[in-house]
This record gives structure tokens, sequence and C-alpha cells, in this order.
């Protein structure tokens, strides 16, 4: 698993620029867009939080999302259509569960360093306002991996590019949209409500908002963390089976 992740390190330590940029660009857009222009249309917060105080922790979580997924779908493809990097990795004395676990390992260091560069960005516009704010790392961290991994799991079994943009289409942009990041939950009709509470990104927001303003989430700590920690690690066998039927083991 380590000689894989040091791989990613290795292959990314020539590539970070890309990222880099738009790791500290990306949150400050996001934050001035949301936060500060749509939030000055809502004059009385939310919850009596300014509405910049409480979006910005959701747009945390959802930022922990989209790279755990930008990670997990076409970088995944890629090692088995087109440069198929996993080949070449079972050619080795690697088993298949070093890749899986490996890539996955590298999946949660981006995440963490993504995070750790919106939170700075948090922390200049003033909308920490407890210590606790720092839990919002291992917390983004969990919901990268419980998307993370399902999602490895997916792309594993496609053969198509496409099926990739019908992820994002039907599952990430409603999942992003409807779990609490822009608009409280309690605002959405009964059944997509409990749909939000279903999906890990809810789980995510609520956890790092009450970090970052310093009240109690609506569910208890370790509700959250335990349905997260379900997720990944139910992701993780069936990611590890289609990977192995993938490369006909």
């Amino acid at each position: 698993m380590l000689a894989v992740l040091e791989y990613n390190l290795v292959g990314y330590r020539r590539t970070w620029r890309a990222s880099a940029l738009s790791s500290f660009v990306l949150p400050l857009l996001t934050v001035l867009g949301f936060g500060l222009s749509v939030g000055g249309f809502v004059d009385q917060g939310i919850d009596g939080v300014p509405y910049l105080d409480w979006v910005v922790p959701g747009l945390l979580a959802s930022t922990a999302v989209n790279v755990a997924l930008s990670e997990s779908t076409f970088r995944v493809f890629s090692g088995f259509e087109w440069i198929r990097v996993y080949f070449a990795q079972l050619a080795s004395p690697l088993r298949v569960s070093d890749m899986l676990a490996g890539h996955l390992a590298f999946v949660l260091v981006r995440v963490l360093a993504s995070c750790a560069a919106f939170l700075a960005v948090m922390a200049a516009f003033g909308t920490l306002h407890s210590p606790w704010a720092l839990a919002t790392l291992p917390a983004s961290g969990l919901v990268g991996l419980a998307v993370a991994a399902p999602v490895h799991a997916y792309t594993a079994s496609i053969r198509f590019d496409g099926s990739l943009t019908l992820l994002f289409r039907f599952a990430v942009i409603p999942m992003t949209l409807f779990s609490g990041a822009f608009f409280p939950v309690e605002s959405l009709p009964v059944g997509l409500r409990a749909l939000a509470y279903a999906l890990p990104l809810w789980h995510g927001v609520d956890l790092c908002r009450a970090a970052t303003l310093g009240v109690a989430p609506d569910w208890s700590v370790s509700g959250h963390l335990l349905y997260l920690a379900v997720w990944a690690a139910a992701g993780f066998p069936l990611a590890l089976r289609q990977f192995r039927r993938r490369l006909v083991i």
C-alpha cells in the first residue's frame, strides 16, 4: 500500500502546481461568490448566523467530496482503460488490495490538503468561531473516503467514460444541491429530506458546520462518524471485488 501511495505522490510532485492554484483560488472565489454575493441577499442569516459563516462549512465538505470524486473517477478509469497502469502494477508483487488501499490513501492526502487550504481561506474571512474548526479536517477526510470507496467500485465496473458523466449529472449534482450546503435541509419536502440524510455529504456538512460555529450538530458526532465509516468500510470490499473482476483475477 505504501509503495502505491509513494507512486501517486511522486507523480503528483510533478503536477501539483496545476491543482495548487485551484486549491487556493477556487475556495476564494467560492466564498466571494456564494458567501458574500449571494449571502448579501440573505438579510436575516440562517438560525441567527450570518449566511457567509453558515454556508462556508458546507462548501468545505463539498470540496472534500469533489476532490475525492475527481481522484476516484477519471483517474481510476484511466488506470484501467487509457494508461492501464493497474495492469502494470498487477505484474509486480503488489496485490490488488495494495493497489486499491494505496490509491485511497492518496485520495485522503489530496482531500486533506485541499480542505486545509479552504480552511485557511475561511480563517482569513473570519468565519471560524471555535477551536473545534480544526476538527473539520478529519471530518472532511472521512467524508471523502465515504464517497471515494464506493465510487472506486462504480468506476471499476464501467467500460465507457460516458458513464462517469451520468454519475456526476444524476448523483453528484443532486447530492451537492440537496445536502444542506446552501440552504437548510429542513426546507426540503419530507421525501427529499430523507434522501439527503441518507447521503454522506449531509453528515459531513453537519459536522463541519458544527465545528466551525462551535455548536452541537443536528445528529450526534458519534452517529455521524459511524455512518460515514460504514460507507467507507462497505465501499472498500465492493471496490476490491470490482478491481479483481476487471483485472481478471
